[in-house]
């Protein structure tokens, strides 16, 4: 049975940080239905992202501009990818996971959570891959 009806949104995006991720990535917060939240992210120049698991949401993120290097381990599979404009990944739940920029270029990337984002208790610190320094962010 569909959802009863909802009101249509729209927003455009902010045009500063609404809000740090619990990985410390810069977020704007985009539209949310019953099913699914997104969000845009940012991460500056020469930063590393906090190491974090997710306690019961997927992800699917669409690289806008900018690299990174992406670090994912479930159980004893682990990678390390390089994503760039028109990369999309997937971060399943239970999923470890950390970011660092590569470049001059901030990396940018849209955030699909599958149910959605329910708040910074979803996530949890797990050992970085990668040392992270204390920025002052």
């Amino acid at each position: 049975m569909p959802d009863p009806l909802l009101p249509f949104t729209t927003k455009p995006l902010a045009t500063d940080c609404e809000e740090l991720a619990p990985d410390t990535s810069e977020i704007r917060v985009l539209c949310r239905t019953t099913r699914g939240s997104t969000a845009h992210g940012t991460l500056p120049p020469g930063a590393v992202a906090l190491a974090i698991v997710h306690r019961t949401v997927d992800e699917i993120w669409y690289v806008l501009s900018g690299r990174a290097e992406i670090w994912r381990r479930q159980g004893d599979r682990e990678e390390v990818i390089d994503a760039g404009p028109g990369t999309s990944l997937t971060i399943p739940v239970g999923t470890h996971f950390q970011f660092r920029t590569v470049g001059d270029e901030p990396f940018r990337f849209v955030m699909f959570t599958m149910p959605p984002w329910p708040g910074d208790e979803e996530a949890v610190r797990v050992p970085d891959h990668w040392p992270v320094e204390a920025t002052g962010r």
